[in-house]
């Protein structure tokens, strides 16, 4: 009977048997080393107790420190446990009454939208694509306006009658082509080399990205007004760039973060735009339903570069 159930417990694939071993104590090991993923502890007598009709207990113990494959491991020995517990007691049933008895059930039939395979690329990729732009907007916006400072660029612009507006957007407006050109470029090879849906409104998709940009080039510019070397804008980049992606729910969903750190991600303008672009890219949203992550990346964005152009004016003057 042991040898029946684990046989059908490993029968679809889930799961794999990677050792046997004689007692529990030893068999934990393997979840310590990282060797397996779950242990399925049958206790001596199970064939004894199902014959009598006595309850027989089957011990599973998981690995909670990879939440993820426990958990799929966990959701296959529950659903093929309690399978055979159901068909068991039909069985028993139908033995004494002599016939073949059909015991009330609830059947669940999950059915998967926007990503029926749960196939990991096609959710990566759209946060691939905005950690993408963050990297390479806040940094080269930062470092290129450093590097103009050191080599004396901007001193000799101070003598041009540009108003300080205009300078400020011809100096911006280079990366932001940039980076509009670097995220369709990763969502055009996301759906060519890995199937990554687009059923959403582009236009929606480039407003959004729009509006995350200010944040990020401003994010940038304000760097470089407070950097007096590219070092130190390239610093200052990325102690701004891995705060963000870490709680952008990107990574690692918002909620498994703790409680004390999941109100910092409401801060994070990463977040907001993730959760847009999948809306769109993924699931078809219209625009009208993301107007709330739409005006958080707005006011986020205007703030930033009112602050940066500010500071900006303050440098050049």
């Amino acid at each position: 009977e042991s040898r029946t159930l684990l046989a059908g417990l490993l029968a679809d694939g889930t799961l794999d048997a990677v050792d046997t071993r004689p007692d529990v104590e030893s068999a934990e090991k393997l979840l310590e080393n990282g060797d397996a993923a779950v242990i399925v502890a049958v206790p001596p007598g199970l064939a004894r107790s199902l014959t009598r009709g006595d309850p027989a207990v089957v011990q599973v113990l998981l690995d909670g420190s990879d939440p993820t494959r426990s958990g799929v491991a966990g959701g296959a020995a529950s659903q093929y446990f309690g399978g055979e517990g159901l068909r068991i007691a039909q069985q028993r049933i139908a033995e004494k009454t002599g016939g073949r008895v059909s015991l009330p059930s609830v059947e669940v039939r999950s059915r998967l939208l926007f990503n029926p395979e749960l196939s990991t690329p096609i959710y990566m990729v759209p946060g691939i694509a905005g950690m993408l732009l963050l990297i390479i907007t806040t940094v080269i916006t930062s470092m290129g306006l450093a590097r103009e400072r050191e080599i004396g660029t901007l001193e000799q612009v101070r003598v041009t009658p540009l108003p300080t507006v205009i300078l400020m957007l011809g100096k911006v407006t280079p990366f932001v082509a940039v980076g509009l050109f670097d995220v369709t470029a990763a969502i055009a090879a996301g759906a060519w080399l890995f199937d990554v849906p687009i059923r959403g409104s582009l236009p929606a998709f480039y407003l959004v990205t729009g509006a995350y940009l200010l944040t990020t080039v401003g994010t940038g510019l304000f760097i470089s007004t407070i950097s007096q070397t590219q070092q130190q804008a390239f610093i200052g980049g990325f102690m701004f760039i891995l705060p963000a992606m870490l709680l952008s729910g990107t990574m690692s969903p918002i909620h498994a973060m703790p409680g004390w750190m999941q109100p910092l991600t409401l801060l994070n303008p990463l977040r907001y735009y993730m959760e847009a672009v999948r809306a769109i890219l993924l699931k078809g949203t219209p625009l009208v339903d993301l107007l709330p992550q739409l005006g958080v990346l707005l006011v986020f964005g205007l703030a930033i570069m009112l602050a940066a152009s500010l500071r900006f004016q303050k440098r050049v003057a």
